[in-house]
C-alpha cells in the first residue's frame, strides 16, 4: 500500500483543509493535481494564471461599486420618505418602505453565502445585482406605495446578497494576509453611503425627483458589471456542487423575518408585552429550534453547524456583532442626544455623526495594515475594542463640551473600527475554501441581527430611563423636543455604558479567539488604487 492509498483510508485526509493552506494550492500546477499529490480539497480548486496588480484593482474597484450600491440603497431613501409620503397620500405604511427593505437583506444573506459556494461566485453575483437592479426600476416606475414596498423587497433580496458575495470574491482573489487591507476599503464605501445618502436622498427629492434615488442604481449596476465579468472568469473557483438544503434555507430565512418583525414592532407599534409580540417570539424560536434539529439530521445542511463552532468562528462573530451593533444603535440614537442636550438642527446632528462613522474606517485600515505584516495581528482589535470599552466608561461618567464629546467620540470609533477587519478575515481563515461563501453570509446574517437587536435594546433603555413615552421615529419627534436636556443626558449615560460593555465583551471576544497563521506574504506592500 503506498501513501495515498493510506490517505485516501484515513479518515482524516477528507476533512476540508483551512484557508490557510488551501489559499496556496491553487498555484498548483494542473499536472501535479491530476497525479494525486494533493489532498481532494485541492483537486476541486480549478487551476488558474495569477491576476496581475492591474487586474485585481479592477476587480476591487468593481466590486467597491457594487457594495457601494447594496449601503447606499440602505441610507438615501429615509431623508426621501416625508416626499413619497405626500406624493401617494399615504403615510401609515410609510415605514414599510425601509422594513421591507431591512427584511428580506437579512434573510437572504446566508442563503446567497451558502449558494456561492454550491453554484459559484459569478452566478450568485450576477443573480443579486440582476434582483437588485430590477427592484430598483420597480420602485422608480412605482404607480403606488404597495408596489413602492414590493420593489423595496425586491432590492433587499439582491442587496443582501451583495454584501456576503463580494466579501467572498475578495477572499477568493487575495491571501488572508493581505485580505485586511480590502476590508478596510468596504468600511470606506460603508461611511461614504452613511454620509452621502441621506444629504444625495434629500436633493434628489427636493430639487428633482423622489424615483432618481432608485434610477440612480441602474447605470451603477451596469457600470459594476460590466467592469467585473470580464475578470471574474480569471477569478479562482472553489466552489462545490451539492444538492441544495432549500428545506433548511427555509426554516433559516422564516426565522430571520419573525425575529426581525419582532425587533422592528416591538416597543412601537406593539408593547413589548403584547400578545401579537410574544406570539411571534414563540414563532422565532420554535422556528429557530426546527432549523437547528433539521440541520443536525441533514446530510448536507444549509448552514452547517459545525462552522459556528470551533475557536474561532463564535468569537469572530460575536467580536464583530457587538462592535457592530454598538456603533450602529449609537449612530441612530445620538442625534436625538444631540438635539437635546447641545440643541443642534437635524441637519447639524447629522454632521455631528461623521467622527463615529468616518473614524471607525481609519481603525480598520490600521487593522489591515496591520495583519499584513505582523504575525500577532489580533492584538490591535484587542487594545482598539479594549480602548473603545473604556471610552465609552468615560463617555458615561462625564459631561463634556460638544468639542470634547466628538473628540472622544472619534477615538471610541478609531478603537472599534479595528475589530472589523480581524474579525473578518480570521473567520475566513478558519474554514475551507469551499465554505467561505457559507461562513461570510452567516456573518452577515449575524451582524444584521445583533445591530437591529441593539437598536431595540438601546431604545428600551432609553424609554426605561426617561420614564417617558417618547417615539424615536422621524415622524414623531414632538415628545422628545419636551424632554429637560438634563433628562436626556441623564438617560444617556446608561446609552454610553451598555455601548462600553458590548466592546468590552468584543474585546474578550478577540483575547479568547484562537490566532492561526495567515498565508500570504510577509510584507506585503500597501495597495495602491491609482495607477
Amino acid at each position: 500500500m503506498n501513501k495515498f492509498e493510506r490517505q485516501s483510508r484515513d479518515p482524516a485526509a477528507s476533512q476540508p483543509l483551512p484557508d490557510s493552506i488551501t489559499g496556496e494550492l491553487s498555484d498548483l500546477p494542473a499536472e501535479l493535481i491530476a497525479l494525486g499529490d494533493v489532498p481532494e480539497e485541492a483537486s476541486r480548486i480549478a487551476p488558474r494564471a495569477p491576476l496581475s496588480q492591474r487586474e485585481v484593482r479592477t476587480i476591487l474597484m468593481s466590486l467597491l461599486l457594487t457594495m457601494f450600491l447594496a449601503a447606499l440603497d440602505q441610507t438615501i431613501v429615509a431623508t426621501a420618505l416625508p416626499t413619497i409620503g405626500r406624493q401617494f397620500h399615504d403615510v401609515t405604511n410609510l415605514s414599510w418602505v425601509i422594513t421591507a427593505y431591512l427584511l428580506a437583506s437579512t434573510a437572504v444573506a446566508p442563503v446567497f453565502g451558502t449558494l456561492s459556494d454550491i453554484y459559484g461566485r459569478r452566478a450568485m453575483l450576477i443573480s443579486a445585482l440582476g434582483l437588485f437592479m430590477a427592484g430598483s426600476l420597480l420602485c422608480a416606475v412605482a404607480p403606488s406605495m404597495t408596489i413602492l414596498i414590493l420593489g423595496r423587497g425586491l432590492q433587499g433580496l439582491g442587496g443582501g446578497g451583495i454584501m456576503p458575495v463580494v466579501q467572498t470574491v475578495i477572499a477568493d482573489v487575495v491571501t488572508p494576509r493581505e485580505r485586511g487591507q480590502y476590508q478596510a476599503y468596504f468600511s470606506g464605501v460603508w461611511m461614504a453611503a452613511g454620509i452621502g445618502g441621506p444629504v444625495l436622498g434629500g436633493f434628489f427629492a427636493e430639487h428633482l425627483h423622489w424615483s432618481m434615488i432608485f434610477w440612480i442604481n441602474l447605470p451603477l449596476g451596469l457600470t459594476s458589471l460590466a467592469m467585473l465579468l470580464p475578470k471574474m472568469r480569471k477569478i479562482p473557483v472553489f466552489h462545490r456542487r451539492r444538492e441544495v438544503d432549500w428545506r433548511g434555507g427555509l426554516l433559516l430565512m422564516a426565522s430571520a423575518v419573525v425575529i426581525m418583525l419582532v425587533l422592528t414592532w416591538g416597543g412601537t407599534r406593539y408593547s413589548w408585552l403584547s400578545p401579537t409580540i410574544l406570539a411571534m417570539v414563540g414563532a422565532s424560536v420554535a422556528l429557530t429550534l426546527a432549523f437547528v434539529w433539521h440541520a443536525r439530521v441533514a446530510d448536507e445542511p444549509f448552514l452547517p453547524l459545525s462552522l459556528m463552532g470551533g475557536p474561532i468562528a463564535p468569537y469572530a462573530l460575536a467580536a464583530g456583532g457587538c462592535a457592530f451593533g454598538a456603533m450602529l444603535a449609537l449612530t441612530v440614537h445620538l442625534p436625538l442626544y444631540y438635539e437635546v442636550v447641545y440643541h443642534l438642527t437635524a441637519s447639524e446632528a447629522g454632521l455631528a455623526l461623521i467622527p463615529l462613522a468616518a473614524v471607525s474606517t481609519g481603525g480598520a485600515a490600521i487593522a489591515g495594515r496591520t495583519m499584513a505584516r505582523a504575525k500577532h495581528y489580533k492584538l490591535v482589535a484587542i487594545v482598539g475594542t479594549g480602548s473603545a470599552a473604556l471610552l465609552g466608561g468615560a463617555l458615561a461618567l462625564t459631561t463634556l463640551p460638544l468639542w470634547g464629546l466628538l473628540a472622544l467620540l472619534s477615538v471610541f470609533a478609531l478603537g472599534l473600527g479595528t475589530v472589523f477587519p480581524i474579525s473578518v478575515v480570521a473567520l475566513q481563515n478558519s474554514v475551507a475554501r469551499a465554505q467561505v461563501g457559507t461562513v461570510t453570509g452567516a456573518m452577515n446574517f449575524f451582524r444584521a441581527l445583533m445591530a437591529s437587536f441593539m437598536v431595540a435594546a438601546f431604545s428600551a433603555i432609553l424609554l426605561m430611563a426617561l420614564g417617558a413615552d417618547v417615539s424615536l421615529s422621524a415622524e414623531q419627534h414632538g415628545p422628545v423636543s419636551s424632554i429637560p436636556p438634563a433628562d436626556m443626558l441623564a438617560a444617556f449615560r446608561y446609552v454610553f455604558g451598555a455601548a462600553a460593555a458590548l466592546l468590552a465583551c468584543s474585546a474578550l471576544c478577540m483575547i479568547a479567539m484562537e490566532e492561526r497563521p495567515l498565508a500570504g506574504p510577509a510584507a506585503a506592500p500597501p495597495v495602491e488604487m491609482a495607477e
